[in-house]
């Protein structure tokens, strides 16, 4: 996704104009776009004319719209995403108050204004914007002189730098400078690792060539990083995984991720960190139910306490067409941010998400137990029924 323009006031209003590229990029717009947002975009409108004689034609022609929001669907398989709405902008094709669609297309430019931008829309758009703040994976597919930085999410895979290095061939007269060529390439393949990759955030980075210039080049870093102090390289050097490659190219990787030990090395990602979270949630729902809780009404009544030590929340529950409801979500998040508790939003698209998703949608670990919320909620039960 592209961040082409920005503009957000003191009281939260204010819109921001964006372009998709990528398919999951649509996903992150299905969860951006709400009712009541204006959406500015491209169509075409079938415009019919009628000339001085009496006689009608048609033609197709391109138009800026601008509408109220009223409908959003998504259509996950295809990645086709519309909204619809009135129009709520002059238009010499459209009039005022006319219900039109706005189809949100990859590489087509189109503006979103809010009257409040919160913080997980706009926490939303910082990732969709900046890949490699939730690239998981990083992989180098190499041969001699040649090599591709890659970065791997969860639907794509972002090709950060291709390297190319000519590197004289092998020969008896020109061993030393077959040598040098390659050190020259292998330093600038190690730039690129350290420059492009978040060893914060990946779990794994994979070293992948056809031959033995993986091992090579793998002697190579760990080498340099004992003669410049290189930490990062240090701290990191378990995420390293060398593996073979049919070629140097960005394809090679689907081989790659589909072996078996690679799929089980790469179990540790984003995906797989949110369902030992609810897997984290169950356990302690089974050892210690006064630190675990679902349910709104208990999640917040915990907030109220600052007890929460991670909350567990679908993106799904941000989608609601109630606004009120929407807010409480937020400053939910934002709240438990701010106590210095961890929030983990959950894609309704993943099977994790889907299983939160079945105990309400949001859950919550705590730092500590509190009996007193199931007391509480005992206490209001014939309260409410006599009532």
């Amino acid at each position: 996704m592209k961040l082409k323009y920005r503009e957000i006031n003191k009281d939260g209003s204010g819109f921001i104009r964006l372009i998709p590229e990528e398919a999951e990029d649509m996903w992150h717009l299905y969860n951006l776009i709400s009712v009541g947002d204006e959406l500015k975009g491209t169509a075409i409108r079938r415009v019919q004319s009628e000339s001085t004689t009496g006689s009608t034609s048609s033609e197709r022609v391109k138009v800026t719209l601008t509408i109220e929001v009223s409908t959003i669907d998504f259509d996950a398989q295809s990645g086709l995403l519309r909204a619809g709405g009135k129009n709520v902008s002059e238009n010499k094709f459209v009039k005022m108050g006319a219900f039109q669609t706005i189809e949100v297309e990859p590489n087509r430019e189109f503006t979103i204004a809010k009257q409040y931008w919160d913080v997980v829309s706009l926490d939303r758009i910082s990732a969709a914007c900046d890949p490699t703040k939730f690239a998981d994976v990083a992989a180098v597919v190499m041969a001699e002189g040649l090599a591709h930085l890659c970065l791997i999410t969860p639907a794509m895979t972002i090709v950060r730098q291709k390297l190319e290095v000519p590197i004289p061939r092998k020969r008896k007269a020109a061993v030393e400078a077959h040598e040098k060529g390659l050190q020259r390439f292998f330093e600038q393949v190690l730039q690129a690792l350290l420059r492009h990759v978040n060893f914060d955030i990946v779990k794994c980075v994979i070293i992948a060539s056809p031959g033995f210039t993986k091992d090579q080049f793998f002697e190579y870093m760990n080498a340099e990083a004992v003669r410049q102090d290189i930490k990062v390289l240090f701290e990191n050097k378990a995420k390293f995984m060398l593996c073979h490659s049919s070629s140097a190219h960005k394809h090679a990787l689907k081989e790659i991720l589909m072996d078996p030990a690679m799929m089980s090395r790469l179990s540790d990602t984003k995906a797989a960190g949110e369902m030992k979270a609810l897997n984290d949630f169950y356990d302690m729902l089974k050892v210690d139910q006064d630190r675990a809780f679902y349910g709104i009404k208990h999640v917040l009544a915990a907030n109220e306490r600052m007890a929460i030590q991670t909350l567990l929340i679908t993106d799904e529950l941000f989608r609601s067409a109630d606004i009120s409801t929407r807010r409480q979500y937020i400053a939910l998040v934002e709240s438990v941010r701010e106590s210095g508790g961890d929030v983990k939003i959950f894609s309704s698209m993943h099977v994790s998400g889907e299983q939160l998703g079945q105990i309400t949608g949001v859950a919550a670990i705590l730092r500590f137990p509190i009996p007193e919320i199931d007391d509480d909620s005992d206490d209001d039960a014939p309260a409410n029924g006599t009532a």
